[in-house]
């Protein structure tokens, strides 16, 4: 009778341990990556479009069996472009979604929000789609950028306008983080070529009003207006310039860079000029761009856009990253893996990391929407 019942009592020492070790081990899946982004509010459009390109190059990692036999599973929250909200969506997506990595996150002060989080819990931040400076300097140990920064966009965009003869140019910016970083860059900009701001006006980020600015912009005679903003905020400004009388050339920034945004301009979308951290989004001679497009056809979409390219590419450099982290990846090992990137090709565009530099790419280049309402280079 002992003989009998040993092999029972066997069963349900393993029984135990393997219920052990199901509660000591981790919970979340290891390739678990959270996302927090305004899914709505004034940046849905280029969110969605950002999220969609990402989304192209895993599905095709997964169709291939994923990442040593691991799919991605991309868990995204949306924050209503509120800093605040995107900070507990963040901490929801650490602790109860236990997720190996956040990603794709949108804006600058809600970026900014979340990185005491980064410290706090030891996790990597993948792709902000922000060119913040201070997501760049001093270098943040847990957050690895992909694009350019704002501020080389801003100071490209002055030089192109004096470039080209254009010299009374006033700015607009939002009065946040954001906007103090992307103004700096213009001031840079103006002086390398040895000129001054026609005038600097801002707008609330919650409550954006033009009363006062577009009669501003219109008498002055600016010939150009750099307009520093967010999707419907700038949209909006642009309609009350042009409804002012205000014929100046409008140039924002890559933050805006979706067919969305182009779509909400409507009839003041042509001329309109962009500044862009990747390559022309129809020049498939950028094997990136080749890369994401072949995938959209496949997929039945009927193009590419600026902002899928930015998570498309965003989603190629965490791949990476992972691919390197081991069979059993964690944040320490992937935040280790993502920093010993050197000269990783994206399809045309390079990108090395380092202890001391998690800049990403220094690609800018300006396009203009034309009269069929797409990006022209």
């Amino acid at each position: 009778m002992k003989n009998t019942h040993r092999p029972g009592r066997l069963c349900l020492t393993f029984a135990a341990a393997a219920v052990f070790a199901a509660l000591a081990a981790p919970t979340w899946a290891q390739l678990r990556i959270g996302q927090t982004a305004g899914f709505s509010g004034p940046v849905a459009a280029g969110v969605k479009e950002t999220t969609e390109g990402a989304k192209l190059y895993f599905d095709a990692i997964n169709a291939k069996g994923g990442i040593n036999g691991q799919k991605i599973e991309l868990e995204s929250l949306d924050d209503k472009f509120d800093p605040k909200l995107a900070a507990e969506n963040a901490r929801t997506l650490i602790t109860n979604r236990q997720v190996l990595s956040l990603f794709l996150t949108r804006g600058t002060p809600h970026t900014q929000a979340i990185m005491p989080l980064l410290d706090e819990f030891k996790v990597p931040l993948v792709g902000p789609s922000t060119g913040a400076m201070a997501l760049h300097k001093p270098v943040h140990p847990w957050l690895f950028n992909v694009r350019a920064t704002y501020q080389r966009e801003a100071e490209r965009a002055v030089q192109h306008l004096s470039l080209i003869g254009i010299d009374r140019i006033g700015v607009v910016h939002v009065d946040d983080s954001f906007g103090a970083d992307l103004l700096e860059g213009a001031q840079k900009g103006f002086s390398s070529v040895s000129k001054q701001p026609l005038f600097i006006e801002k707008f609330d980020r919650a409550k954006p009003d033009f009363s006062r600015i577009a009669p501003i912009a219109a008498s002055s005679g600016a010939q150009a207006v750099l307009f520093i903003g967010s999707g419907v905020a700038v949209t909006d400004g642009i309609a009350e310039i042009r409804k002012a009388g205000s014929r100046a050339q409008i140039i924002t920034n890559s933050n805006n860079a979706s067919g969305g945004f182009i779509k909400s301009l409507g009839a003041n979308a042509p001329g309109t000029i962009v500044t862009q951290v990747f390559p022309n989004e129809r020049s498939l001679a950028a094997p990136i761009v080749k890369e994401a497009d072949d995938l959209a056809k496949a997929k039945g979409l009927e193009g590419l856009s600026p902002a899928m390219l930015e998570g498309f590419a965003a989603a190629k450099v965490l791949v990476a990253g992972l691919q390197r982290a081991g069979d059993n990846p964690t944040r320490a090992k992937l935040r280790e893996a993502l920093e010993g990137l050197k000269k990783l090709d994206l399809g045309g565009l390079e990108l090395s990391y380092s202890p001391t530099d998690h800049t990403g790419l220094e690609f800018v280049d300006l396009s203009i929407v034309d009269a069929s309402g797409r990006f022209r280079r």
